[in-house]
């Protein structure tokens, strides 16, 4: 349990701080004081003035955050210059997204590193078998796993689809199956068991290809760059269906919460590294999307009030905007501490870890 917890705690403060470096670095580039940057949440252990900036070590051992000059109330601001408040719109929106953009980097990147190690998965253009059902037609005719299957009733396939087609046209009927070193006669069942097709047989058309070793890095970042994507439209799509569900009155009951997350990262590192480093990207993409959202609080709140601001011409007042943060942030700690309640509710419910995910998942 202490190394679940540990793992969990690593993987959350990853998330967080290279999210709060991004804020830092965009923020340093523009001549913004950088006041703090916190490993951890306060109370602070530890601190180090380097420069200008504190670097402090916090007893909360998981995330970061970046206390930037000036960054929510006029009342305090000692240099004005270098004031996040006074900088212009451009750059404030800049220091604003870069978290975001970094977290979105972070997916690219550990989805990078999962292709570079366990391959590329491209379309070989021919119809393999990859499992075979025990007592299915396909077993009792004659296949195996590895076959390619060339022919099906003399005509020629090579897109999953087509050889689904043919087959289901063929149920309760013989049918030729080409291989590339047999032929076999079989009869697809017209009422397969729920799970299984008329012939009982898995098919793809994929396969793993390995770039050589000098590119790999190349193509990791390009597949990872359409990985991130994918997972971004899912997390939208997801976000989408969420709200429009509480506007009908209807509660979701399959958002996970800390709890959520620590038992799907403690599966994940049981499996391995790679599958713990592919479900740190899917994080990632699901952070930057939430820190998108114009909520108070968040990355996008503040974005909001600029566009305000660029929309009527002046500044909401740093006092107020300051305030409905605040609020902003208690309404998401309360939320917070809701789904943690599910989560926990549901975890006692599904009688351990494994099943909490099965619930999760489904």
């Amino acid at each position: 349990m202490f190394g679940s917890i540990l793992v969990f705690l690593i993987v959350l403060s990853i998330l967080v701080i290279v999210h709060e470096f991004g804020h830092f670095w965009v923020a340093k580039r523009n001549g913004i004081w950088v006041e703090e940057f916190g490993f951890g949440l306060p109370p602070r252990i530890f601190s180090k003035r380097v420069g200008e900036t504190v670097y402090s070590l916090n007893l909360l051992p998981f995330g970061g955050f970046v206390r930037l000059h000036g960054e929510n109330e006029e009342a305090g601001i000692t240099n004005p210059g270098r004031a996040f408040l006074n900088k212009n719109k451009k750059v404030r929106v800049a220091v604003v997204i870069a978290g975001v953009i970094m977290n979105f980097l972070l997916a690219i990147f550990a989805f990078g590193i999962v292709y570079s190690f366990s391959g590329i998965p491209r379309d070989s253009g021919q119809v393999k078998v990859v499992d075979v059902t025990a007592g299915s037609p396909a077993q009792s005719g004659g296949v195996v796993v590895g076959d390619i299957i060339r022919k099906v009733n003399g005509k020629e396939v090579s897109k999953v689809d087509d050889f689904v087609r043919i087959v289901e046209e063929k149920k309760g009927k013989r049918i030729l199956l080409e291989t590339d070193s047999k032929k076999l006669t079989l009869t697809p069942r017209g009422n397969p068991p729920q799970g299984e097709g008329p012939l009982g047989v898995v098919i793809s058309t994929t396969e793993i290809y390995f770039p050589p070793l000098i590119a790999r890095p190349f193509y990791g970042i390009y597949y990872g760059f359409k990985e991130a994507l994918f997972w971004g439209q899912i997390v939208i799509t997801g976000f989408v269906s969420i709200f429009r569900n509480l506007f009908r009155g209807i509660v979701p009951s399959d958002i996970a919460g800390p709890v959520g997350i620590f038992a799907v990262t403690s599966e994940a590192a049981k499996i391995g590294i790679l599958a713990l480093i592919n479900f740190i990207g899917i994080l990632s993409v699901n952070l930057a999307i939430l820190n998108i959202l114009p909520f108070p609080a968040l990355d996008g709140g503040r974005l909001l009030f600029i566009f305000i601001e660029k929309i009527v011409g002046k500044k909401v007042l740093p006092k107020v905007e300051a305030a409905i943060h605040s609020v902003g942030m208690m309404i998401l700690l309360l939320l917070l501490l809701a789904i943690t309640i599910h989560d926990i509710q549901r975890l006692i419910k599904a009688g351990g870890i494994s099943g909490f995910i099965d619930s999760v998942l489904k």
